[in-house]
């Protein structure tokens, strides 16, 4: 009886939905991802269940943290199916399942081993990029997330850069490499209905810092080959997200913004120059090259105004330094407002936000129901 009034009710929600004009609140909330951040405390669970019941925020961010230490594979399920079930649109259910050392859903876990990037790029062959990008693929789905961040399509430029090469999560340091592999990743994940979000743009295989811990400036190790990938598979049409990357270049913004919240960047190259139309994702906004260098309002302005379409803040942080969903969404209405940001901004990231759920199914009428039956047919 429970499953029918669901249902039910998520037909009437989305006939209402689907014949009303989208408020300023609910495009904004579309704009906003969070980490769920100590999700056991009772009051910070009912505060986020709360505020996705309300629509203040459109998808979330998982960490290997996130996860039970037992039964994890049946509390994760119902962790996902309580996310998705008080959502007025069902949210984005992310997480970054690269492989290799960016892996959340280890074997320890009772899920499928993993490789990195690099162990494929020198194994080299497409098989097998595509046997472990599907079995990447159809566990996320089995498990209820609908968007990956991956593959990262940095180029090895420098094989000391401490967060892209010496931790294997790059193809390899032929861009031709990188562009084919990647290719095969996004395919194994298409076939299961799991977006793909390339990263890290414009490019962070040359950087010599962590933008974790800072800022990375790459305008005397930056090559133009570091696009290709993105050109490449842009062009060949299967590259439905990208993820912003916090790197400064001098030659690509001479006031050294950091890239996610360059306009020039942003829409002029990614936008203008290679033509891509799909969602930007900003990386986490509160990693210290943009948290420690920027201030929270000028920040997400910035990243806004730059043509990011989705704002990050895993809550991987201290207490005081979280960001909730409330004060990220109205921060965000009160820039409108004050026309600090422009509404044709909200309405633009809004519609590619919403045409990435269409098509991955999530504004089915009967999504939360058949949600529900695979999640609980599962052993």
């Amino acid at each position: 009886m429970r499953n029918v009034l669901i249902f039910a009710f998520a037909l009437f929600s989305w006939s209402t939905y689907s014949q009303s004009k989208p408020s300023l609140d609910e495009m904004i909330s579309q704009m906003v991802m969070v980490g769920l951040n100590d999700f056991d405390n009772p009051d910070r669970k009912k505060e986020t269940l709360e505020l996705i019941s309300e629509g203040k925020i459109g998808g979330i961010i998982l960490f290997e943290k996130d996860l039970k230490q037992e039964n994890t594979l049946r509390e994760l399920k119902d962790l996902v199916l309580s996310l998705q079930r008080g959502a007025q649109v069902p949210m984005f259910m992310c997480i970054d399942e690269e492989g290799g050392r960016v892996n959340r859903l280890k074997p320890k876990y009772g899920f499928p081993k993993s490789v990195s990037a690099q162990y494929l790029g020198e194994v080299d062959k497409v098989d097998s990029t595509l046997h472990y990008g599907r079995s990447t693929a159809k566990n996320l789905q089995e498990y209820g997330f609908n968007v990956n961040f991956a593959p990262t399509v940095d180029v090895n430029i420098n094989p000391d850069n401490p967060v892209i090469s010496k931790a294997g999560r790059s193809y390899s340091s032929d861009h031709r490499k990188v562009t084919l592999h990647a290719g095969k990743f996004i395919e194994a994940h298409d076939a299961y209905n799991v977006a793909t979000v390339l990263k890290h743009f414009p490019g962070h295989g040359s950087s010599a810092a962590d933008t974790h811990h800072g800022v990375a400036d790459v305008s005397n190790s930056w090559v133009i080959e570091e696009l290709y990938p993105y050109q490449n598979l842009i062009k060949n049409g299967n590259v439905k997200a990208i993820m912003t990357a916090h790197i400064v270049n001098r030659s690509l913004d001479e006031k050294l913004l950091p890239a996610t919240l360059s306009k020039k960047v942003m829409t002029d190259m990614l936008r203008g120059m290679l033509g891509f139309e799909g969602v930007v994702f900003s990386d986490d906004m509160h990693m210290a090259a943009i948290s420690k260098e920027y201030g929270f309002q000028d920040a997400v302005v910035l990243a806004i105004n730059a043509g990011v379409d989705v704002l990050i803040f895993s809550n991987n942080v201290f207490d005081d330094e979280r960001t909730d969903g409330n004060s990220l969404h109205g921060m965000i209405k009160k820039q409108v407002e004050a026309g600090n940001v422009e509404l044709s901004r909200v309405e633009e990231s809004y519609e590619r936000i919403m045409n990435l759920k269409e098509s991955l199914g999530l504004l089915e009428p009967d999504y939360y129901n058949t949600l529900l039956i695979r999640l609980n047919g599962l052993n």
